[in-house]
């Protein structure tokens, strides 16, 4: 009887929390208390709820079914199309909406950073944004907290647009005023492609219409992490192998110029691979997803890198969420298998799929 020969070896081990069989997520939040929200963005999938919570696994319209039903594409009073929902150190969810339903340009009402009180299941506050700030071209990727700055706290944003200019955004949660930081700086960009040519399941991972030459990537800042004292703020382009921090000081001082901002990012150095998202937990350490090789790593605070977990199973692990229960949630989404990538068929496979690993640390909790 033949031998069966050597196949990849995974490593950590990975545990399923739901499996989902309709519309394809982005986003994973898990409240202090263990609630899990989901969001699903409006990318050409049919899309019930962009926003859900999971409750005996079942996907529920979060926080209710009217704010899922937007009347346009700029209404303020209701989800458009959601990326991000994170719950921040206080243990109230944010929803991160794009106001951009198949990357369309946006306009103000639409793209909007939701707080739920999770207390009574209502939304509790809606700040929107300028045209200054967030552009007819943006679109509003991740966000991170720390709820120690002025009066009720910041909370940072990235500006992943494809093909215009990226950015960090900056939010006064008190007064609902914001600011663009690091716009079209290099840092914030996808690399070219002479410079990243990333491979996902052994196949260059390029833009391919159906009757054009393919295309590089161009989606700039997404993954974002700060880091256990807050003094850092770590971001990623999407198409590169680089990644990048910058003050947190200067981000929030109003008063100062750009290029002033611009002088307090430190070049990261080579994070392994692409990364779509980036984490960071209380024992000072970060995690980068890895789609090329279907992991994750993390950087100690020595500089050293070690995978957490590689598995087959992670076909584009998207979102980061550490817990206060010491697990690291992962969504799965086969983002590399969509139409555009593949000349326009579809080669995903459900279900999609929400992970967990158990890590020895908890969330970054910036609060008062």
């Amino acid at each position: 009887m033949r031998k069966a020969l050597p196949t990849d070896e995974p490593v950590g081990t990975l545990d399923v929390v739901h499996r989902f069989h309709g519309p394809m997520p982005t986003g994973v939040t898990v409240s202090h208390r263990g609630r899990i929200f989901v969001n699903f963005p409006r990318w050409g999938d049919q899309v019930p709820a962009t926003a859900v919570e999971l409750r005996r696994g079942r996907e529920v319209p979060y926080p209710d079914l009217r704010w899922n039903t937007p009347s346009s594409d700029d209404d303020p009073a209701a989800f458009v199309s959601v990326q991000s929902v994170v719950v921040d150190p206080a243990d109230r969810l944010w929803v991160l909406d794009t106001g951009s339903p198949m990357f369309q340009p946006t306009s103000p009402g639409g793209p909007k950073l939701v707080r739920v009180d999770l207390r009574t299941d209502t939304v509790a506050q809606v700040v929107t944004f300028p045209p200054e700030v967030v552009l007819p071209t943006s679109y509003l990727n991740d966000v991170r907290f720390d709820l120690r700055r002025g009066e009720a706290g910041l909370a940072y944003i990235t500006d992943s647009a494809d093909g215009a200019p990226n950015a960090l955004i900056v939010v006064d949660l008190a007064s609902g005023a914001s600011w663009r930081r690091l716009n079209d700086h290099p840092s914030t960009k996808a690399a070219p492609l002479e410079d990243f040519r990333p491979v996902v399941e052994g196949r260059p991972f390029l833009v391919r219409p159906p009757d054009a030459p393919p295309q590089p990537v161009g989606v700039g800042a997404d993954g974002i992490a700060i880091s256990a004292d807050g003094t850092r703020l770590y971001y990623c382009a999407l198409a590169t192998r680089r990644w990048y921090s910058v003050a947190t000081d200067a981000l929030a001082d109003r008063a100062l110029g750009d290029a002033e901002v611009a002088a307090t990012v430190l070049d990261e150095g080579d994070k392994g691979g692409g990364a779509d998202g980036l984490e960071s937990d209380d024992a000072g350490r970060i995690y980068l997803t890895n789609y090329e090789h279907n992991a994750v790593l993390r950087r100690r605070p020595d500089g050293e890198y070690e995978t957490v977990v590689h598995d087959a199973r992670l076909l584009w692990p998207d979102t980061l969420s550490v817990a206060t229960n010491r697990h690291l949630y992962i969504i799965a989404n086969q983002v590399h298998r969509q139409p555009p990538f593949n000349r326009g068929r579809d080669l995903r496979r459900r279900p999609y799929a929400l992970f967990r690993t158990r890590i020895d640390a908890g969330p970054v909790l910036l609060r008062p």
